[in-house]
């Protein structure tokens, strides 16, 4: 590719990142994160440094670390160090990504029914309050069986997609 087709190419990459990343912010993850995630998911590389992350992104490295940080909080990113290196390098690990993370957030899911079940007692389910709260608990514990489900069901139908394209 010619250096004004690699040109295009990375500003065309760049435009899909800041969609894309336009779409995790409006879930709710914050700015950076989200260009961080758009940018290692698309992006050809599996591991980057802060400054490879910072020079792709066109952003200052300080702007990088809390990013990476989050992200290697939620299992994102996972953090490595190369022998003989100073830098650490954070992978994405694409391997069942998806369904890792939101493994990690059935937890969260437990936590929400445990939170609202607890108003149940306090409020009762004889007050309209308590009936609202009981319909967010069933549909909290029916969503979070359902992602569990996909989550077990998952590597086999990745395998089958896989076949099908």
């Amino acid at each position: 590719m010619t250096v004004a087709g690699e040109d295009t190419a990375r500003r065309e990459l760049l435009r899909y990142v800041e969609r894309f990343a336009l779409v995790l912010r409006e879930a709710g993850m914050a700015p950076m994160p989200a260009r961080v995630l758009a940018y290692a998911l698309a992006d050809d590389a599996d591991r980057y440094t802060a400054a490879d992350l910072a020079e792709g992104l066109q952003v200052s490295p300080a702007a990088i670390s809390g990013a990476v940080r989050q992200l290697v909080q939620w299992g994102l990113l996972a953090r490595e160090r190369e022998p003989g290196t100073r830098s650490d390098l954070y992978v994405l690990d694409d391997q069942d990504l998806w369904s890792r993370f939101i493994g990690a957030e059935l937890s969260t899911l437990d936590r929400f029914i445990e939170t609202v079940a607890a108003g149940i007692d306090v409020v009762g389910l004889d007050r309209p309050g308590g009936r609202r709260l009981a319909e967010t608990r069933n549909f909290l514990a029916f969503l979070r069986e359902q992602l569990a489900d996909a989550v077990r069901r998952w590597p086999a139908e990745r395998d089958r997609r896989a076949t099908d394209r």
